[in-house]
């Protein structure tokens, strides 16, 4: 790791000292993916004949590929089977982007250095496919006691069900948890369901 990233890997096991579980997002906070998925989410809404700006995934960071689906037909105007589309946009990115994704360094080392002290957990707006192939990629998917993602809840981030249930499965009190995010939507929820948050992104 490099001097930046061993700063941030030390500030990260300082913060998580008060905790009994920590609870990771995967993509754009264990995962450097954004950009891919960002892609992958342009071409899919092109096979759709929409010209996507994909900042709108920066907005909707955390939320689930559905609810991305949707905000994209408001937007734009435009109707479609918002379910075809979570599908065809995972298939896209399991196909032409997953093999890319790079670890963030300090957020992936600090979760190994965790294992065995903390509880541990992966909550994500993302599919239970594509998880399950970004987490082993990054050689953390066995690390995990267990993993929330999209469809386990009725609703996704930035409500606090996917992680009160996160909590529920690790049998430890929200007020113990700890949630390491890098967007607005999930730091909302996590507050919401009386955790604490870190934005990797804003050490």
């Amino acid at each position: 790791m490099s001097p930046e990233s061993i700063e941030k890997f030390n500030k990260l096991n300082k913060i998580a000292e008060p905790y009994d579980a920590l609870l990771f997002d995967v993509d754009g906070t264990l995962a450097d993916n954004i950009s891919a998925h960002k892609a992958a989410y342009v071409a899919t809404a092109a096979e759709y004949n929409v010209l996507l700006d994909d900042s709108l995934i920066d907005e909707t960071a955390g939320w689930p590929t559905i609810a991305v689906a949707k905000e994209i037909c408001i937007r734009y105007n435009t109707t479609f089977d918002v379910h075809e589309f979570s599908k065809r946009k995972s298939a896209i990115f399991i196909e032409q982007f997953i093999q890319q994704t790079q670890p963030i360094d300090y957020v992936v080392e600090h979760l190994k250095y965790q294992i065995g002290k903390k509880r541990i957990a992966a909550v994500s707006g993302g599919t239970r496919s594509t998880l399950t192939i970004t987490l082993t990629v990054l050689g953390v998917l066995d690390k995990l006691e267990t993993l929330v993602c999209a469809g386990d809840t009725p609703n996704g981030k930035p409500s606090p069900e996917p992680f009160l249930l996160a909590a529920e499965k690790l049998q430890v009190d929200p007020a113990k948890c700890l949630v390491y995010e890098d967007g607005i939507p999930g730091v909302q929820g996590a507050l919401a369901a009386g955790m604490g948050a870190v934005r990797i992104d804003q050490l």
